[in-house]
């Protein structure tokens, strides 16, 4: 799939979090981005001093190719103090443009692949690219009745990023699809009796990740993902078997 250079046009914008944004742009030359579903972009913009710079988002489109030219193409931004992207985003607005390039990244479902049970564990807006596989698990569902568990780990219910989503992805396939959230601060009212207290990694166990059936992808802080591939390394997947993708915050 060809790396492009293209303007993006901010359609909306809404808050998912408290310091994170969902921002939909469409490409403002009326072409479609073509990419899978697990990739990223990276946006292109100067420092007050002029040094060029950029920071890269994975996409967390719904990825249809039902809306022609001009796709939407979906981004979670999170806000960090200070932050030169920060202030890029929080002070654009609708019809405003920014120059991106993609899309970047091998952090995808392989078709080839032939395994039992999706782990997808994630924190923060490392769910992102979970939310654009949706499809695709769905289709994995239906053609050759996959399991998935996704681990998400978050520290109050107001950070489950897409987490009503993922709720209602799965209550319409409950035999095929858990949605774990790990909250290590704070729980809901009246949790779901999948909710747990506390971080990904130490939930691991209880669904017994096995080389002989599981591939797992791991996204988000760069320590859980060390932390989660030694473990899963330790019940004996393959490194093959474990993908990852470290997000590391950045002014």
């Amino acid at each position: 799939m060809a790396i492009q250079h293209f303007p993006l046009k901010l359609v909306s914008r809404r808050m998912l979090a408290p310091t994170v944004g969902h921002y939909t742009f469409v490409r403002d030359d009326g072409q479609p981005l073509d990419f899978i579903p697990g990739q990223f972009i990276q946006v292109h913009f100067t420092y007050a001093d002029g040094t060029a710079t950029k920071r890269s988002y994975s996409l967390a489109t719904i990825h249809d190719h039902a809306l022609g030219p001009g796709e939407a193409v979906e981004i979670a931004v999170s806000y960090v103090a200070g932050g030169a992207a920060t202030a890029l985003f929080e002070g654009l607005e609708a019809g405003g443009q920014v120059d991106a390039s993609g899309p970047f990244g091998r952090f995808c479902l392989m078709p080839a692949d032939s395994n039992a049970r999706y782990l997808l564990i994630g924190t923060g807006t490392g769910v992102t690219p979970y939310r654009a596989m949706l499809p695709q698990l769905e289709a994995m569902i239906r053609e050759r009745g996959i399991q998935v568990v996704l681990l998400f780990g978050a520290r109050t219910p107001a950070e489950l990023l897409y987490g009503d989503e993922f709720r209602a992805f799965a209550d319409k396939h409950p035999q095929n699809f858990r949605f774990v959230p790990c909250l290590s601060r704070e729980l809901p009212a009246d949790p779901h009796p999948d909710v747990r207290h506390g971080y990904v990694q130490q939930f691991l166990e209880e669904f017994g990740p096995n080389a002989a059936g599981d591939i797992a992808y791991l996204c988000g802080n760069p320590n859980m993902v060390d932390t989660c591939f030694e473990a899963l390394k330790g019940y004996g997947l393959p490194v093959p078997q474990i993908r990852r993708e470290k997000y590391v915050s950045s002014k």
